[in-house]
């Protein structure tokens, strides 16, 4: 299932942020948005995953415009974790995870046996069964996005849209998430498109990285085709070098600061 923006401008809160943008996210492959703060990666993210309607353009799912389409429909086959979101106080972390199983719910079907199965393994393939009926805001920055990430996988849809998922994480955790999703998008074929800071985790992880640029694509293609020492200085104003990486053979970006003079 693909994800295209066609003519695609996009405001927040009346500023304009994308104008005029075109893209098509391949399916089954793991897409990843890098780009310096600020640049619209996260505005992109919602306006593909229906939180934020265009000012001009739009957005087909598998060739239709999403925004015609029913919502539920759209919850069954996109699922979308927003950057920084939050829960009701109290809510535990089964609780939360179940929410993901609200597009398949109805008057006539209702908590079924799949709807438990989904959500225990969500909790499972998260490392968070033995904090499952924890309230979220007992839980360290770490657990409670592990909790949401857990939250977007029992939506069980073919279509992951990630606002850095690896936000909070630590390193090992880091890696956990992201082979996580590398191992949905290999063994299920899931689309994944997720923004990502570390251009190294991207560039690992990622079949095809788009760089953005105040607003704009500046480059899209393989890691090797995108990630290059001027495109690195040109988008975040940082000297580097890019030398391929011992352990994956991916592009590894090495900055270069006052330290590297010694």
């Amino acid at each position: 299932m693909a994800l295209a923006a066609h003519d695609l401008a996009l405001a927040y809160e009346g500023k304009p942020i994308i104008e005029g943008l075109n893209l098509a996210i391949p399916a089954g492959k793991i897409t990843v948005l890098v780009g310096p703060n600020g640049c619209g990666k996260s505005t992109l993210l919602k306006g593909l995953g229906r939180l934020l309607k265009p000012k001009q353009g739009t957005v087909y799912l598998d060739g239709s415009s999403i925004f015609k389409l029913p919502t539920k429909l759209v919850a069954q086959q996109l699922g979308l974790l927003p950057q920084g979101p939050t829960a009701p106080e109290g809510l535990t972390v089964t609780e939360l995870i179940a929410q993901g199983r609200y597009p398949y719910q109805s008057w006539l079907q209702q908590w079924s046996e799949e709807d438990e199965k989904k959500v225990n393994a969500a909790l499972e393939i998260t490392s968070l069964t033995s904090f499952a009926h924890r309230p979220i805001d007992s839980l360290s920055g770490g657990q409670r996005q592990r909790a949401w990430i857990a939250m977007t996988l029992a939506q069980d849809t073919p279509v992951l849209l990630l606002d850095e998922p690896t936000t909070f994480l630590d390193l090992a955790h880091q890696i956990e998430v992201l082979d996580l999703l590398y191992d949905l998008n290999q063994q299920e074929g899931r689309t994944i498109i997720m923004v990502l800071h570390e251009l190294n985790q991207a560039g690992r992880y990622g079949d095809r990285m788009i760089a953005m640029k105040a607003g704009k694509v500046y480059a899209q293609g393989s890691p090797r085709e995108v990630m290059t020492e001027p495109l690195v200085k040109d988008i975040f104003g940082l000297d580097c070098r890019v030398v391929e990486d011992p352990v994956s053979g991916t592009p590894l970006c090495i900055p270069m600061g006052r330290k590297s003079d010694r």
